[in-house]
Formats: structure tokens, C-alpha cells, sequence
């Protein structure tokens, strides 16, 4: 496959147009129809549906684009690297992040990295869906206790557990009475299985509030509205200073975050720049370091 032709494909499917692509980048319009047709002859395939005042991809336009973009600018900024004699973090990095890590701790870690590397553009998006990486053009996501994955690879940099906490004003249940909950999602009757200090106990949960956030949930439990089911390290404050009590740890309900990046794709310098400050952030991995985090 001619890599320049590939190139030029991928500028017009870029910018959806002959015309755009050429005003954008300087490059005459007609080296690129001619680019393009040559590429769409070596492959016995049409990439572009060409009407009267409009392009669109076709289908096997569409995953060409999205299978070679990202490896072209890898490309791209290898050589410049090499070049430069010495591989620096540098272009567009773009992350999906789960909203509690977004809204907790996401703007100071995206803050710190982009006053040590200026080179590199960071854009992150909150995401509590499993998006898909290569057709959505990110170079790393976040995800809390992902599936198998033989896409993806990466690492967990953090770890949490969920503990039932409430209000001091909120009397614990006696017997199997229904403790009133507020929980994230679809208010459903719920069982929590939790150890506590004194054994195993179950709480038999009545919910009376359903919030899409766990911020949310934190902030109505304060009030004393019910009991929830929260990562201890958002509520670690809270405890510390009796504005929340534990009630128990909830049973098999470790929490992982890890950062993953596809499997068959070079491990550029931007996002290794990135995993290694997620590791300085949370050099062990613990809910503490990120209750830290959380508290500054």
C-alpha cells in the first residue's frame, strides 16, 4: 500500500472534503483526487461516496480511516522523534476517564501533566461506558473492572473497595428490618452483605433516593436520607471526622482502575508519559493515596 496515498486518504476523510483538506494543509486539490483514486485502484474498493456538493466515507472508507489514522501519526511523531534525536512527549492525547475519577481527582492530574509536558494537547472525556478505542480515536482509557479484553492492554493503578456508610442520625436496622438507601441507578429493593466488627451482616436495603452519581449518593447520605453503598475513599473524610459512620465492609467488592491502550499499537511517548504519572500520583495504588487526593 503506498503510504502517501494512504496519507493523503486520510487528510481528506479528516477534514471531509477534497477541497477543505487541500485549503487546510496547503496541498494542491488535484494531487489528492489523484491520490485518492489511485489508492481506491490498488484496492479494488470504493472509500468515498462522491455527490454533487458533498463526500462521505463508505463503510470500507470509514474503517480504513479509523484503522490507519492513529498509526500514521505514530508514524509521524516516531520520525520526528528520531529526528530530534531524542523521543519527547508531544501531539494530541486523548483519555476516557470514569466520571467519579473525573470529578474527584481527573482536573488536577490532567493540570500537573500539562505543566510538565506542554507538547502534548490532553483532551479527557468522561466516560462510565466501555468505549470502543480505535473507533472513537482514543490512545488511553480509564475503566473500572473491565472485562477480558485480548484488545486491550495496561495495568491497574488504583485500587478501592465499597463500604456502607450513614449518617449518625440514621439508627442502624434491627433484625431484618428495611434500612432506607440512596443508590446510584435503578431503585431497586437490594441485599448487602457486609463484615462488620461484630461478624457477617446483611442489610436488607428499601432505597428512597436513585442518583446517577456517587458524588450525589455521598452528599444525600450526609443528610441523613438513608444508608449507601460507597468506595471508602470518598467517604475516608467523612469517617475521619464523624461526619459519616461505617457500618461495614461490603463483601467481594474490590475496585480496580486500570489504564488501557490497544494491544497492537506502539506505546507512543505521550501515553507512557502518562502512565508514569499516574504512578507518581498513586505510588501504591491504595484508596488512601486517593482519599489524599480527593482532600487536597
Amino acid at each position: 500500500m503506498d503510504l502517501l496515498a494512504l496519507a493523503d486518504f486520510n487528510l481528506v476523510a479528516r477534514y471531509g472534503g477534497f477541497g477543505k483538506a487541500a485549503r487546510a494543509t496547503g496541498r494542491p486539490k488535484a494531487t489528492l483526487s489523484r491520490r485518492v483514486t489511485e489508492l481506491e485502484a490498488a484496492l479494488e474498493l470504493r472509500l468515498f461516496e462522491r455527490g454533487a456538493r458533498n463526500l462521505k466515507l463508505t463503510e470500507e472508507g470509514r474503517a480504513l480511516h479509523e484503522r490507519t489514522a492513529a498509526l500514521l501519526t505514530e508514524l509521524d511523531e516516531t520520525a520526528a522523534a528520531i529526528a530530534s534525536g531524542a523521543e519527547k512527549p508531544r501531539g494530541r492525547l486523548r483519555i476516557s476517564a470514569p466520571l467519579l475519577l473525573s470529578q474527584t481527582a481527573m482536573g488536577k492530574i490532567a493540570a500537573g501533566f500539562a505543566l510538565k509536558y506542554p507538547d502534548v494537547r490532553l483532551e479527557i472525556t468522561t466516560e462510565d461506558r466501555a468505549v470502543d478505542m480505535i473507533e472513537e480515536g482514543y490512545d488511553l482509557v480509564i475503566r473500572v473492572n473491565p472485562e477480558p479484553d485480548e484488545a486491550l492492554v495496561g495495568r491497574v493503578f488504583l485500587r478501592d473497595r465499597l463500604v456502607v456508610v450513614a449518617s449518625p442520625d440514621l439508627l442502624r436496622p434491627v433484625g431484618d428490618s428495611p434500612v432506607p438507601g440512596v443508590v446510584r441507578g435503578a431503585g431497586n429493593r437490594q441485599i448487602w452483605k457486609c463484615t462488620t466488627s461484630a461478624g457477617p451482616s446483611t442489610f436488607s436495603i428499601e432505597p428512597v433516593l436513585a442518583l446517577s452519581s456517587l458524588s450525589m449518593v455521598r452528599d444525600a447520605v450526609r443528610i441523613g436520607v438513608g444508608a449507601a453503598s460507597l468506595p471508602i475513599s470518598l467517604v475516608s473524610h467523612d469517617l475521619a471526622h464523624g461526619t459519616l459512620l461505617h457500618w461495614g465492609d461490603v463483601e467481594e467488592s474490590e475496585v480496580a482502575l486500570w489504564a488501557l491502550y490497544p494491544s497492537r499499537r506502539l506505546l507512543s511517548a505521550r501515553v507512557s508519559a502518562f502512565l508514569d504519572y499516574l504512578k507518581q500520583a498513586f505510588p501504591n495504588g491504595t484508596p488512601d493515596e486517593l482519599a489524599a487526593y480527593i482532600g487536597r
